[in-house]
């Protein structure tokens, strides 16, 4: 993630001597950066951070205080939930999005004609928008604020996502998906600093832990969706336009973006990005609405009164050598500060490259690699695959076969002039069920990490779940797969927030956050390729897709 190093205060150091040295306001500091990390591995903006509250942080006029205080100061209540609530609906909605094409390729195959290698190809257009989306909406919502670049993803992934539903043509579509991963990762990405710089310290480490039910539940939720509306006899065809029950599955799941991007309007910019750019008394405003709507109290009863510049500021990293500076985010326009900008991000990716650094940084970055190629291929192809098994009981009641065989039996039907133009109710409710299995490994990693260790819950994910997938060539009916799948998901997913909390020990606080985002950035490469390769391989010959994403578990299992 690129610091927010336009903006620097002077803090204590320790030691002998003491003294004063400069640090960037984006530095998490290491209690934050526990409570971040865990939830981070579905994020992909590389250039975001809550900023460090408490020592380091903003001043206030009367007594000193610091931006800790004055947040604490508003108390905790309505305004909290609510927001709490919104941005929880932004994560859900985001996980909706990722994952709708799952059920988009057995239902669109026939509209689209596609086989294997085109179905791939659709499931890596979001994947590439949103590897090249990261950087965009950081510098973005770095310079123009949280809040707007918020709002803009969302309705610029609800528009893009009503108008595939409505593309004629696979090339299109594909556009507008890719379109919409673009759009979605910014989302992703904003909404976790957003809700942090609302948050007084004893209550964000909860609150951002409670977000990662959301993304389940949004895995959770879209099955039930495509149930109910995928199945509908819907069908509208005319010379030159066809609308189907999966065009309107997408249209419905674009809607919820739109909505959000509303509801959004009615909340205000982050007060601490506001102080941080010099709008002390639109950021006073902000603190006294949020008082006023916890408390019920009128907003000049709000104890902080005034606001006022830090003696040092506007330092960014760059500038502690070149003495140049940047005074607020806002005014990052001219080509010169943009450049200062890219110098910060190339500095942070220089010390992550050189030793003691640089064995961590590719030991994390390989093992992300490998988690998320599995993963989310893996996750987009569970509704395929499932629709394959139940294909191969519908025309060979009472036998048994293996995945390569049930592929090979698919392809065969392929190849036939019918094509089935419906997806079985098991698929939806065995895609339930996936989702569902994710929530007890949800619970488990916060509540025993500190007891178990980060170690113990990252061996045993990779290794467990290696085996389960060398286990997918062995099954021999839809029963088999989709228990395998099942404790596949949840242990890949376990494994990768893992991933983050044993960062926290290993990466010092000025490079952990962006050291996660590099990460990030190999495991969106990651699924964009395994998607890819997966597409091309299931049909030829299925045996090697499983025993690569097995060999990549249990190759980071060594790693580590």
């Amino acid at each position: 993630m690129v610091l927010d190093g336009s903006c620097e205060v002077q803090v204590p150091v320790g030691g002998a001597g003491g003294g004063r040295r400069n640090r960037p306001m984006g530095l998490l500091d290491p209690d934050e950066t526990s409570a971040l990390l865990p939830i981070m591995h579905h994020l992909t903006v590389p250039s975001f951070q809550y900023g460090a509250f408490g020592e380091g942080g903003l001043d206030f006029v009367e007594g000193g205080a610091t931006f800790e205080h004055a947040v604490s100061e508003t108390g905790f209540g309505r305004f909290h939930y609510g927001l709490m609530a919104l941005c929880g609906l932004v994560y859900l909605d985001t996980a909706m999005g990722i994952t709708i094409l799952s059920f988009v390729l057995p239902a669109a195959q026939c509209d689209f004609d596609m086989d294997s290698p085109k179905k791939g190809w659709l499931n890596a257009a979001p994947m590439l928008g949103m590897v090249l989306g990261s950087y965009f909406w950081g510098c973005l919502a770095d310079t123009r604020g949280r809040r707007v670049v918020l709002i803009a993803t969302l309705a610029m992934d609800g528009l893009c996502g009503l108008a595939s539903s409505i593309s004629q043509y696979y090339g299109l579509f594909m556009f507008f998906r890719f379109l919409n991963g673009f759009a979605i990762t910014g989302a992703m990405g904003i909404v976790f600093p957003y809700l942090g710089e609302f948050q007084p310290t004893r209550y964000r480490e909860k609150i951002l832990c409670w977000m990662e039910l959301f993304w389940t539940c949004g895995i959770i939720l879209l099955p039930g969706v495509a149930w109910l509306t995928i199945p509908l006899p819907l069908r509208y065809e005319s010379a030159a336009f066809t609308f189907g029950s999966w065009q309107l599955f997408v249209a419905v799941c674009a809607l919820p973006s739109l909505v959000i991007a509303a509801w959004l309007a009615l909340y205000p910019e982050s007060p601490k990005f506001l102080l941080e750019c010099g709008e002390y008394e639109e950021a006073l405003e902000i603190l006294q609405d949020m008082f006023h709507r916890n408390t019920g109290r009128p907003r000049e009863e709000y104890s902080v009164k005034s606001l006022r510049e830090p003696r040092s500021r506007a330092m960014s990293v760059v500038s502690t050598t070149s003495r140049v500076s940047v005074k607020s985010l806002r005014s990052i326009r001219t080509p010169k500060d943009i450049k200062l900008l890219v110098l910060e991000v190339w500095d942070q990716t220089k010390q992550l490259c050189r030793p003691p650094h640089r064995y961590y940084t590719i030991l994390t970055c390989l093992i992300q690699f490998g988690l998320t190629t599995s993963y989310y291929t893996l996750m987009m192809w569970f509704p395929e695959l499932f629709d394959r098994f139940e294909y191969f009981s519908e025309h060979h009641p009472g036998e048994t076969a293996s995945v390569c065989e049930v592929s090979g039996a698919a392809l065969a039907n392929e190849n036939n002039t019918v094509c089935p133009n419906k997806i079985d109710d098991q698929v939806f409710l065995h895609t339930l069920i996936v989702g569902l299995a994710c929530i007890p490994t949800s619970f488990w990693l916060p509540l025993c990490v500190h007891r178990l260790g980060a170690k113990f819950f990252l061996v045993f994910s990779l290794v467990v779940s290696g085996l389960v997938a060398v286990g997918l060539y062995f099954v021999t009916n839809s029963t088999q797969n989709l228990v395998l799948s099942c404790i596949f998901e949840a242990l890949t997913s376990l494994g990768i927030s893992t991933v983050y909390c044993v960062m926290v020990d290993l990466f010092p606080t000025n490079l952990r956050v962006m050291a996660a985002a590099l990460s990030l950035t190999f495991g969106r490469g990651g699924a964009l390729f395994g998607n890819l390769v997966f597409s091309y391989l299931i049909d030829i010959n299925c045996v090697l897709p499983i025993a690569l994403f097995a060999a990549l578990l249990f190759g980071k299992r060594s790693s580590r």
